[in-house]
């Protein structure tokens, strides 16, 4: 399961990663991106209706997703450092 993860997220162009975070991970931009209103509702507690849960998955999946590809590159590049 980790590797087919790991493969999918590794197939992702760097480009298309950061433009996915600047875009959907910060929409929308004025007054607040969801993803930080939707994180401080997490912290308070407040983050219950199901339609606040969606809006912190979307908002939070290219930022998942572009941390977990520098975490695979740099273990990548650890692994080929030590051969």
């Amino acid at each position: 399961m980790l590797q087919t993860v790991r493969e999918l997220v590794m197939n992702l162009p760097w480009g298309f990663t950061i433009l996915f975070c600047l875009t959907m991970g910060l929409a929308p931009f004025v007054p607040l991106p969801h993803l930080w209103e939707k994180l401080k509702m997490l912290y308070s507690g407040t983050l219950i209706r199901p339609i606040d849960w969606f809006d912190f998955l979307m908002h939070g999946t290219p930022w998942l997703l572009l941390i977990l590809k520098i975490i695979f590159t740099v273990t990548e590049n650890k692994v080929n450092l030590n051969r």
